[in-house]
């Protein structure tokens, strides 16, 4: 037989092959790879324009993005809504993937995005995590970041019931995609965690064959040198967004038995941010530490703690003005640290202050006197830290 002859022959047997076996109904017969590498470059090439767009022209002015960090440095929030349009545009028109699993990933990164944008713009930090807001709303006041639970929440159901199936897969579903959202938002609380901890999670929903998880990926991959560089920051809208995607991902790509065990974990990790502080985990577990801070400028050096006197008193000898870090400063977080990454102000569902937070302190915006207020021409942040 000729070299064309046998080539002509071994495609046919491969045809049959293929045509007989579970590959020819699964994905893998469409170039799920293709679909995914493309859904990954199309969010992160939107996301990187859509930061460039909105740092040349920030709508209502660069003053209502801006935050200031625990080096006293600026940073931007436009990096979040950036990352939103990247994971949304990117999900909404992802290759081989049906149109209702589209609207529905769509719709959750979307609603989180604008539910958590909310939170970011407007919320006054006065009450943090799931129970400061839950009890607010016992008290009669509805908070930004209770508005943000039920908004998400109620996006969460829509998309889960627009995934379809059995009443129990849709109830799970929903809770992937809210709890997922809120989840990643905790981890935002220093430079390029939340972001390493989306991409982490994309590679196990396999980011490569699920166009959904590709999508956080690129948008991910795309701003990370700005978070990373302390230059941006996710903020409510862009960690929800992402982990809302990444919820429906997880929705539409593992069993019911995986997906149960997911939740699972997702609603243990939340209730122990009531009372456990993630840095505090990271930091004294090697492995988990060396991740954090792989790609992050290095720490300050930390300061002498200074004496009880000291601590009373204001560098300018102002009786009554703790010194910023010292043990009797508020501000202080709960590692000993002046300030976090991020600013103050933590209005969402997480527990960015208490136990799983660090309220910033001198070289941000803090709570309380003279502190709480933010230079001229700056709002008072209301990000989680």
């Amino acid at each position: 037989m000729s070299p064309a002859g046998r080539e002509d022959a071994w495609g046919s047997s491969s045809r049959r092959l293929l045509s007989c076996g579970p590959l020819s109904r699964g994905p893998l017969s469409r170039g799920p790879l293709s679909r995914g590498l493309l859904t990954c470059v199309a969010a992160a090439v939107t996301a990187r324009c859509a930061y460039a767009l909105l740092k040349a022209h920030p709508p209502g002015g660069k003053h209502v993005w801006h935050r200031t960090n625990h080096r006293g440095e600026p940073v931007t929030l436009l990096e979040g809504p950036a990352a939103a349009l990247g994971v949304v545009a990117a999900v909404a028109v992802a290759p081989g993937v049906r149109a209702r699993v589209r609207a529905a990933a769509a719709l959750a990164g979307a609603g989180a995005a604008a539910f958590g944008g909310y939170d970011d713009l407007a919320g006054s930090g006065d009450r943090r995590g799931f129970r400061g807001h839950l009890g607010a709303l016992r008290q009669g006041n509805v908070t930004t970041g209770a508005v943000k639970i039920g908004g998400i929440g109620a996006t969460g159901a829509a998309a889960g019931a627009m995934l379809g199936g059995s009443p129990a897969d849709v109830a799970i579903n929903a809770g992937l995609v809210a709890g997922s959202a809120n989840l990643l938002n905790l981890f935002d609380l220093r430079p390029g965690r939340a972001l390493k901890v989306a991409l982490a999670a994309a590679t196990l929903l396999r980011a490569p064959v699920v166009p959904e998880a590709a999508s956080a990926a690129g948008s991910a991959v795309a701003l990370l040198g700005e978070d990373l560089g302390e230059q941006a920051m996710l903020g409510d809208a862009g960690a929800n967004a992402l982990g809302a995607v990444l919820g429906a991902a997880a929705a539409t790509s593992l069993p019911r038995g995986t997906r149960l065990a997911v939740l699972a974990g997702i609603t243990g990790l939340t209730a122990a941010s009531e009372v456990v502080s993630f840095t505090k985990v990271i930091e004294r577990t090697a492995p988990l530490r060396w991740l954090d801070m792989l790609g992050r400028r290095p720490q300050p050096p930390t300061a002498t703690r200074p004496s009880a006197q000291q601590a009373t008193h204001s560098p300018a000898g102002r009786p009554g003005a703790p010194v910023a870090g010292s043990a009797a400063d508020p501000a202080a977080d709960a590692d000993g640290h002046v300030g976090s990454a991020y600013p103050a102000g933590a209005t969402g569902s997480g527990s960015r202050f208490g136990p799983n937070g660090e309220a910033p302190a001198a070289a941000g915006i803090a709570f309380g006197g003279a502190a709480s207020r933010a230079p001229e021409g700056m709002p008072g942040s209301s990000i989680e830290t």
